[in-house]
């Protein structure tokens, strides 16, 4: 499993199919929406023929965060929608989430701090739930 310090991620007992619904389900507990889905594996099968494990990406908006954040700093946009990933590795099935912090760090910007650890402890909250998750 990876500990890339960028993303927030757990291992479930959950399936793959099952693990996405329920990371939809969490999101949307959690104020977000998903705005974008990109299907990894179909798509570098298309594109490149390669084979791979099970990837799907999820962009996620909290409607509310985004426009605070677009309000304080409109180029943020660039480092949105957050991107929540199901995948599939070695024969389990996991889930990250992208670290708000880690993320908006990069922008330099102390007045956005609070909106970063919003969005990082819900994500952080919709991870350890999926991951709690029996099957």
């Amino acid at each position: 499993m990876s500990t890339a310090p960028y993303a927030l991620t757990t291992k479930t007992a959950l399936a793959f199919d099952d693990a996405v619904a329920r990371v939809r389900e969490e999101l949307a507990s959690e104020g977000f929406g998903v705005l974008t889905e990109i299907d990894a594996q179909s798509t570098l099968r298309e594109k490149l023929g390669v084979e791979m494990e099970r990837y799907l990406i999820l962009g996620a908006c909290n409607p509310a965060f985004a426009h605070a954040a677009l309000e304080l700093e409109p180029e943020i946009g660039v480092l949105l929608p957050c991107n929540v990933v199901v995948y599939e590795q070695d024969g389990s099935t996991l889930v990250s989430a992208v670290d708000a912090e880690r993320m908006l760090s990069v922008v330099g910007r102390g007045d956005l701090n609070p909106i970063a650890d919003e969005v990082r402890g819900r994500l952080a909250g919709v991870v350890a739930r999926v991951g709690a998750a029996t099957a």
